[in-house]
């Protein structure tokens, strides 16, 4: 029972095993003469976002900070992520397929096999029940406000909370949507954000969303297991919470908050954890019907280098404020531009063979969904 903490994030999940049972939709009435089209439960999707972001800093290698995976390379037109793909969806079966590409693809999948590299999602689903599904494949996270596509997203830019936590998953999920307010999820896990396990340990986690309105959406989620995929029988347990809500308080405003914390063991088998935070608080007014004003105020201290490193002894603290633009001309099309500064506790941000205490970027983006 020495690990028995990981088995906290199903908790939430035992009260509503008794409502797994079986249910028979009622049959459809029968139809007249004419012929009811119906839709194809077989769809294809994409998506591409061009961008161009200048670095203020100037890195002579045109990358800039190692710890931001979103729209990194300075002073260059580039791809950060373009997506192809097809879902299928009918009353017991679903499922996903998509391939990928970009200077995103690139950072963040680094550590993955090349033949895995470029594939987005794939995962099939089963519904055991009336609410109740299973998926199993490689899918996106359950953690965090924002994901990896900007046209999602409140903001153009990630906040480095998004960008050092996961954006996909690789295992098994089971999903119960209780009622239209709840939805509750428990998955396990080959860990943090990997698709190839190094090694044999499995991570569990959980989620619970909470929509008691239209306007509103509250968002629990945890990861509790190895999280740095190394091989070899040694482990450091990591636990990690991550809440979010978005509000529409007002037909022109939209308000998003996240916080997050973390803990990892300071060595194997350890009673001491080194710990990390970060928060962000976003606001977003649609200005008219095809233009939006986006400010963001965030936070991110990781004292020990748990999931971030940096290019000095000095590990990350900073605070950053961002300010966009958004203009759309379609529901499919987005021109997006930012400009964000951070400003840190010690000189961190590589600039030639310097260090400085801040990092000043401004993006511009054209994205498309189709």
């Amino acid at each position: 029972m020495k690990f028995a903490f990981l088995l906290l994030p199903l908790l939430p999940l035992l009260p509503l095993l008794p409502l797994l049972a079986q249910a028979q939709a009622p049959p459809l009435p029968p139809q007249a003469d004419t012929l009811k089209a119906v839709a194809s439960p077989l769809s294809f999707f994409g998506y591409a976002e061009a961008y161009y972001s200048y670095d203020f800093a100037n890195p002579a290698n045109k990358q800039r900070p190692d710890f931001l995976y979103s729209h990194n390379r300075h002073n260059e037109f580039n791809l950060n992520l373009g997506l192809l793909g097809v879902r299928y969806q009918d009353e017991r079966v679903r499922g996903a397929l998509a391939l990928q590409a970009g200077t995103y693809v690139e950072a963040n999948y680094a550590a993955e096999p090349p033949t895995l590299q470029h594939v987005s999602e794939a995962w099939a689903g089963l519904r055991l029940a009336p609410r109740l599904w299973l998926d199993a494949g490689i899918f996106t996270s359950h953690i965090g406000l924002e994901s990896a596509r900007s046209l999602d997203n409140p903001t153009l830019t990630r906040s480095i909370m998004a960008d050092n936590s996961p954006y996909y998953e690789t295992g098994a999920k089971l999903t119960f949507e209780a009622s239209p307010t709840w939805t509750f999820t428990g998955l396990v896990l080959n860990g943090w954000q990997n698709i190839q396990d190094n090694n044999q340990n499995k991570a569990l986690g959980s989620q619970i969303q909470f929509k008691p309105a239209q306007k509103l959406a509250l968002n629990y989620s945890t990861f509790f297991g190895e999280g740095k995929n190394e091989a070899g029988p040694s482990l450091r347990w990591r636990h990690f919470h991550d809440v979010y809500l978005t509000w529409q308080a007002t037909p022109a405003l939209n308000i998003a908050a996240a916080a997050d914390a973390g803990w990892e063991q300071q060595s194997p088998g350890s009673d001491a954890y080194h710990a990390w935070q970060a928060g962000q608080l976003v606001a977003r007014f649609q200005t008219t019907p095809k233009t939006a004003a986006v400010f963001r105020a965030e936070y991110f201290h990781d004292p020990k280098g748990v999931v971030v490193r940096t290019a000095s002894p000095n590990n990350l603290r900073t605070f950053g404020l961002s300010a966009g633009f958004d203009y759309a001309p379609t529901e499919r099309a987005m021109l997006r531009l930012e400009a964000k500064q951070y400003q840190a506790r010690d000189f961190i941000f590589p600039t030639g063979d310097e260090l400085w205490l801040s990092s000043t970027a401004l993006t511009a983006l054209l994205g498309v969904s189709f």
